[in-house]
């Protein structure tokens, strides 16, 4: 089982998601003998998991079901254990997207954190591409690195655990793109400079506050990058809803019209959404 590679059956070491509903889901480490307690009953990991196919429905002990999902990068970011704040999927498909990831480009990223984006990063780069991820806090690399080789994608990635301000990413003239999460990217973006190929490449850095926005445009800007943009990705959901309206009946002559209630779908604002996450910042190394 891998991150990057999908099967259709449940294996012993795979990494499933458990999932009662929406909002209430668990990854799980299937091994044989084991067993997962939920608030409908014991799941039983080599009768209940071992060999059936991702997608199923699983009756627990209580009678009640849940669904065995295969594990993706969305799921793991609603899962994952948090060692430090994440980013999420919002604003992980617009980085995605305006770094141009494809399958065999290679990306040097710091810090590497509880590992939500490293994950987007690698399934986008797969099968032949690489990450160079950097962690300053050393227990936080060694967690990350145990979990890339549990979720079968060691072959993709390269930690290691330095500052990336003073050490930079342990690579030069290899990345297609850089990503800088961290306290004072505008110290890194000369590493992130060196790191990147002759031939030019795209880099991005999130922050919460502008004042690290403005810092980190004036650093970009002194060392050579152009086209620089920075936004702020809001996402506003929309509930679908079907609502009756009458509908006046017009043929029919000499009578009161009769009133057809008539089925139609139609969309509400949510009444809360959530809002400011950090600011998104894009930049372009010119080629040399």
């Amino acid at each position: 089982m891998s991150f990057v590679e999908y099967s259709d059956l449940i294996q012993e070491g795979d990494v499933a998601v458990v999932y009662l509903g929406p909002e209430s889901m668990m990854p799980v480490k299937v091994k044989q003998g084991a067993q997962t307690q939920t608030r409908y009953g014991v799941i039983r990991h080599s009768s209940d998991l071992i060999g059936r196919r991702y997608g199923s429905k699983v009756t627990c002990s209580k009678g009640g079901w849940v669904y065995v999902l295969h594990m993706t990068p969305e799921l793991w970011t609603v899962n994952l254990p948090h060692r430090t704040q994440i980013l999420y999927t919002t604003d992980i498909a617009t980085i995605t997207m305006m770094l141009e990831l494809k399958p065999g480009s290679v990306v040097c990223e710091s810090g590497t954190g509880s590992g939500s984006l490293s994950h987007a990063i690698l399934r986008s780069v797969a099968p032949s591409g690489h990450l160079h991820t950097v962690e300053f806090h050393q227990q936080r690399a060694e967690k990350a690195e145990e979990e890339f080789r549990e979720h079968g994608v060691e072959r993709l990635v390269t930690v290691r655990n330095q500052d990336v301000c003073k050490d930079g990413f342990g690579v030069t003239g290899v990345a297609d793109a850089v990503l800088l999460d961290i306290p004072s990217p505008w110290e890194a973006v000369g590493h992130a400079k060196a790191a990147m190929k002759r031939q030019g490449g795209r880099v991005c850095s999130f922050s919460p506050c502008i004042e690290q926005v403005q810092k980190t445009c004036e650093a970009l800007m002194d060392h050579g990058f152009e086209e620089l943009s920075t936004l702020e990705v809001l996402l506003r959901v929309h509930d679908v809803r079907t609502i009756y309206l009458p509908l006046p009946d017009f043929d029919a002559a000499g009578e009161a019209p009769s009133q057809k209630p008539v089925a139609l779908k139609t969309t509400t604002l949510p009444r809360e959404m959530p809002g400011h996450t950090g600011y998104l910042t894009f930049a372009t190394k010119p080629r040399t």
